[in-house]
């Protein structure tokens, strides 16, 4: 069985992707302690993404897929007067712990003379943007889409390969603020396919880059937007 690593799985996206693997070894995170099965770690605090790895590589003997999922999705109006801490929390937990995590599983692959794979789940915000209250959302999103091609090509040589998923709206938590914030059904009129994403569609291409997807693929972002953001 494949030996996973994946984050943010106690609900939404990370749940549905975390039951899509339940057929290989597979550990999750949450930002709080579960029932006990998920590693607990808060990445708005320094350490937290280095010890679940250690932790991780701990309770699976090794790892051989990191899957970044992740994240929060905060307003920071441009008037508040909080806006810069909410900015640097958003790039903390979305981007700089993902940024940690890899740069640990590719140390830990190469000094272990074989590859791995990274699965990042980033968003349309990474190419379309965001609302004016979510510049720090997109931003990361951004960067973890920059992130995933730069591993790609640096490390495709040691069989490190690194894909990023870019969801539009999906049916978890955060979309379901997200949605009524910003008018409810009348947003699905942007969204050509006439609704939004599944967790279990996600999963199942979180499954395929995981397991699955060849080589020939690493550096890959695939779009699952319902056609609301095409490039």
């Amino acid at each position: 069985m494949t030996r996973i690593l994946a984050t943010g799985t106690s609900r939404g996206i990370g749940a549905a992707i975390l039951h899509s693997l339940s057929d290989q070894q597979i550990v999750g995170h949450a930002t709080r302690p579960d029932n006990g099965t998920a590693i607990p770690a808060d990445f708005d605090e320094p350490g937290a993404a280095n010890a679940l790895w250690d932790e991780a590589l701990a309770r699976l003997g090794d790892v051989d897929v990191l899957l970044n999922n992740a994240g929060i999705f905060e307003a920071v109006p441009l008037d508040d007067p909080d806006w810069l801490a909410g900015w640097e929390r958003t790039m903390r937990v979305n981007l700089t712990a993902s940024a940690e995590l890899c740069r640990r599983a590719v140390l830990h692959w190469q000094a272990r003379g074989r590859g791995g794979r990274i699965v990042n789940i980033a968003s349309r915000a990474a190419y379309r943007g965001d609302s004016p209250a979510h510049w720090h959302y997109a931003a990361a999103k951004a960067g973890m889409v920059a992130m995933t091609k730069t591993i790609a090509r640096a490390y495709a040589r040691d069989g490190i390969y690194a894909f990023a998923i870019c969801p539009g709206f999906t049916m978890t938590g955060m979309a379901d603020d997200y949605l009524a914030s910003r008018g409810g059904t009348a947003l699905l009129a942007d969204i050509p396919l006439g609704r939004v994403a599944e967790p279990a569609e996600i999963a199942a291409m979180a499954r395929f880059c995981a397991l699955d997807a060849p080589p020939s693929m690493t550096g890959a972002v695939l779009d699952a937007n319902g056609a609301s953001y095409v490039r």
